[in-house]
Order: C-alpha cells, then sequence, then structure tokens
C-alpha cells in the first residue's frame, strides 16, 4: 500500500513561521481606528489602520521593558501570548526593540524563577563581564599597535587613545565591525582620520555653527590629509640617553698645589 503524497503548494505560497504579534510604540499621535480612543501610547497594526491593544484583543497583557535578557526570556516562556514591543528611531532609520508585552501571571512566575537563582547568575555574569574586559585590553592593545605601523609618525599615547575609543563594546563604531576586529587596513584608517578630524581641525565647532556634515568634512578634509600624511611619512625622534657623569677629581694637600699650576698652564690634570 503506497502512502499518497501530498499536493505540492500552489505558486507563491510560502510557509508561514508563527511568530509573536508586533506592537508599536508611535511617534507621532496617533488614535485607534476601530474605538476612535487615542493617542495610543501602543497599538497594532491590522489592514494597515492602527489598534488599540483592547481591540486587539492585547490588552489583557503587561509591558515589561528591555534590559533583563534572563527574565525577558523567562516571562516569554511562561506566557501563552506575548508581544515585543517597538519603536521608530529616526536618526538610526530603524525599529529597535523597547520589551515585551506578557500575562501577568507569566511575569510573576518568571521573576520567581529568577529570583531563586540570581546569586549564581550574578557570579556568572561577573566571570563573563572580566573575560571580556580581558578580551577588550588585548585587542584594543593589537589595534593601537596596527596603528602605529600604518602611521609610525602617530603619538603612542594617540594611538593608544583612537584604539580605546574605536573598540569600545558596544558602540557601534568602526573598530567594532567585522573589518575593525579583522584589523583591517581601511577599518584602522577610518578610525584614525575620523579622530583627526575631531582633534586637529575645528570640524565640531562647524558642526556647533550649524554647518551640514558633508560641508564641514570638506572644509577639514585638506588639514585631516596634511596631518595622515605627515604621520604615515615622519617617525618621532626617540628621546637619546643622557651620558654617564664624570667621576670627579679628587685632589689630596700634598699635591693640590702642582696640580692646580699644571692645570692652569696645560689644561690638563695629571693623574695622582
Amino acid at each position: 500500500m503506497t502512502r499518497a503524497t501530498p499536493p505540492p503548494p500552489p505558486p507563491g505560497d510560502t510557509p508561514v513561521v508563527a511568530r509573536s504579534p508586533l506592537v508599536f510604540q508611535p511617534v507621532n499621535r496617533k488614535r485607534c481606528g476601530a474605538c476612535r480612543r487615542g493617542p495610543l501610547g501602543l497599538l497594532t497594526l491590522e489592514g494597515g489602520q492602527p489598534r488599540c491593544l483592547d481591540c486587539a484583543d492585547l490588552g489583557h497583557l503587561v509591558f515589561l521593558p528591555r534590559g533583563d535578557t534572563a527574565l525577558t526570556r523567562r516571562a516569554r516562556e511562561e506566557s501563552a501570548l506575548s508581544a515585543v514591543v517597538v519603536r521608530f528611531h529616526r536618526r538610526r532609520g530603524r525599529y529597535e526593540r523597547q520589551g515585551v508585552l506578557v500575562e501577568e501571571q507569566a511575569l510573576a512566575r518568571a521573576e520567581a524563577r529568577c529570583l531563586a537563582d540570581a546569586e549564581a547568575r550574578a557570579r556568572r555574569r561577573a566571570r563573563d563581564a572580566a573575560r571580556r574586559a580581558a578580551q577588550d585590553a588585548v585587542f584594543v592593545a593589537e589595534f593601537a599597535a596596527r596603528i602605529r605601523r600604518l602611521f609610525p609618525g602617530c603619538p603612542e599615547d594617540r594611538a593608544a587613545a583612537i584604539a580605546a575609543h574605536a573598540g569600545a563594546r558596544g558602540s557601534g563604531r568602526v573598530g567594532r565591525s567585522a573589518a575593525g576586529r579583522a584589523l583591517s587596513e581601511g577599518a584602522v584608517a577610518a578610525a584614525v582620520r575620523a579622530a583627526v578630524r575631531h582633534v586637529d581641525t575645528p570640524y565640531d565647532r562647524l558642526l556647533m555653527e550649524g554647518v551640514p556634515r558633508r560641508e564641514a568634512r570638506t572644509r577639514v578634509a585638506g588639514a585631516v590629509a596634511a596631518v595622515l600624511d605627515e604621520w604615515q611619512r615622519r617617525t618621532p625622534a626617540r628621546p637619546t640617553a643622557p651620558a654617564p657623569p664624570t667621576a670627579p677629581v679628587t685632589l689630596d694637600d700634598s699635591t693640590a698645589p702642582a696640580a692646580l699650576h699644571e692645570t692652569a698652564t696645560t689644561g690638563t690634570v695629571r693623574s695622582m
């Protein structure tokens, strides 16, 4: 007996992946398209129209802000229904997670679980923080060494400061990008160029005066290039070691008059 093979899905159909509903923190004032309540602090979209949580059958959920990863994960595990809350970040041009909506009883159970193993998780966080700090110190030192190889004229303290700034964990700067972690020449040069622009040119003052960013960069491009060119071609002079001190000549009472007379006439001091 052969098993019947299910028919293939119609063209254009894709498998449906279950995921939590999406709830928005609106940037502008919005009203519910069904009950007209507003302005809304949280809303969902149905057919492109805003809906309040009550009209979307999510009004019984409570908001858990982001920040505690363990509590958030456990609350979603305990909750039969949950939703992700996002807000649009205008400067970054993307939606960013703000927290979750979960059932109130689920949140209480998750909090109890977190209290039960809070001490163990605190010790683990301390160990992880120490491990990350050691990794960051090694990475910053390697980044500074790479700067010195590409720009031998860059002072050591400047190279260290640039590396620490560009490689700060969680900063989103070029040092934390994939190219930056690989110490690529382009990423390292970009970090040095940005530091020179902010420290060695009036770029920040131009921005404060209202000059558009691109125009301000154009104005200081020549000064940035001059500093980088100097750092690439010039090696800072190493301090010379001081000459060893000359041992003083000691004269006793019997030979002092003769030695001083010889010094005055010939410019030399004979050994005693």
